[in-house]
């Protein structure tokens, strides 16, 4: 099919939406944990062989995953389109971009949405690891991951709803950072663990992380915002009753690095300053923050993700039978969590697939659009944005204060 009539597909689509795309959910699976089935996929569909389980969706995707093995248009999101047709969103955005981005926008960021939204579902805690910082990542070609997380209500957050986050503070003070290294070596326990420390996962909460800080993420239910990127550094040998391969320490490694410099090439990548912080949950803790000139009767946003302008995010609540007129700055993607209704005139519904994911073009977003609840129970909404979008965001003040 020629590109003249791939653009037609995307020209008709937008023109059919009024401005707005439909997404098919984009599944992802890992071969080092299972899923605890929290996705809507029966345990029949969630378990994809020598690929692992299906343990993450992503939402309005225009990132490939970068898993061992899989099928090569992994992670990204395509268009719920009539007539049989395929095309992936990313090949939209590609086609489209100043149509679906604003013009504006696509020319100072390139015809990307720049972030990446995510539900995951694990059966264990992820292992303890790292994303690579900027500098890191572009040596192997990659973007970095600073990325945040909101935890959702409604949905039962497993065994293990805590996350570990950086080292205990000494580590850094009193410059004992090789102390993980041993655990790197051997590769044999899940002990590098007792270096670090557990932040309780609370529904409706999250957490903000810059690329480089050491997390291992519990097992709540997260709908996660991050940079457009897939990179990582598994530092924790056992998890889940199993060894997983090393080759996941190495996976964002330079070949030059691992060679002379071995195991300590991960730590040299580590954001030792965040992960060493006394006052972590201070700095990086999230909670809902209310937009009070956006609050209409029965209806309200939220800031869920903040205290950054490389993504943002918020969540908003409608009461049934209540509406709400929404104006943004830009581009967004939706995910609709729960309840039902109509988003200018388009039916949603939460868990309901091919009918809780839509992408709002810049036009589209900056001008009011209505969004009706017409079920018997709240409708939740979240709102993704991606970089430079939205200008004026809550900043979590520094603790303690300099």
């Amino acid at each position: 099919m020629s590109t003249g009539d791939r653009r037609a597909i995307i020209d008709r689509a937008l023109a059919d939406g009024n401005g707005i795309l439909r997404c098919e959910p984009a599944w992802v699976a890992r071969d080092f944990l299972p899923t605890m089935f929290r996705l809507g996929l029966t345990e029949e569909e969630a378990d994809v062989g020598e690929r692992g389980f299906i343990c993450e969706r992503w939402l309005a995707s225009t990132t490939k995953a970068d898993n061992r093995i899989g099928p090569p248009d992994e992670g990204l999101s395509y268009l719920k389109l009539d007539h049989g047709e395929r095309m992936t969103l990313r090949e939209a955005v590609e086609l489209a971009g100043p149509e679906i981005l604003g013009t504006e926008y696509a020319a100072s960021h390139g015809n990307t949405l720049g972030r990446l939204a995510k539900i995951y579902d694990y059966k264990y805690r992820l292992p303890y690891h790292i994303h690579q910082m900027k500098a890191d990542a572009a040596k192997v070609g990659r973007n970095p991951k600073d990325e945040a997380y909101y935890f959702p209500r409604g949905v039962d957050v497993g065994p293990h709803p805590e996350t570990f986050f950086g080292v205990h503070p000494s580590i850094v003070m009193e410059g004992k950072q090789e102390i993980l290294l041993p655990y790197l070596v051997n590769w044999d326990s899940d002990l590098i663990l007792r270096h670090s420390t557990a932040q309780l996962l609370v529904p409706g909460e999250g957490f903000h992380l810059p690329s480089g800080a050491l997390h291992a993420p519990g097992t709540a239910v997260t709908i996660e915002l991050q940079e457009d990127s897939d990179v990582f550094a598994m530092l924790q040998a056992l998890n889940g009753g199993q060894i997983i391969s090393k080759e996941l320490l190495f996976k964002d490694v330079h070949p030059d690095d691992r060679r002379t410099k071995g195991e300590r090439a991960v730590l040299e990548q580590i954001d030792w300053e965040t992960s060493g912080d006394p006052y972590f949950y201070e700095n990086h803790h999230l909670s809902p923050q209310v937009i009070e000139e956006s609050k209409q009767a029965g209806a309200e946003e939220a800031w869920i993700y903040y205290n950054t302008h490389k993504f943002s995010g918020k969540r908003l609540l409608i009461e049934p039978g209540r509406s709400f007129e929404s104006v943004d700055n830009g581009v967004y993607s939706v995910l609709v969590w729960s309840g039902k209704g109509t988003f200018d005139g388009h039916p949603i519904e939460g868990k309901k697939f091919g009918w809780d994911e839509l992408v709002v073009t810049h036009e589209k977003a900056t001008q009011p659009i209505v969004i009706e609840n017409t079920g018997s129970e709240e409708l939740e909404i979240i709102k993704f944005f991606g970089p430079d979008v939205n200008k004026d965001l809550p900043m979590i003040p520094k603790y303690p204060p300099d």
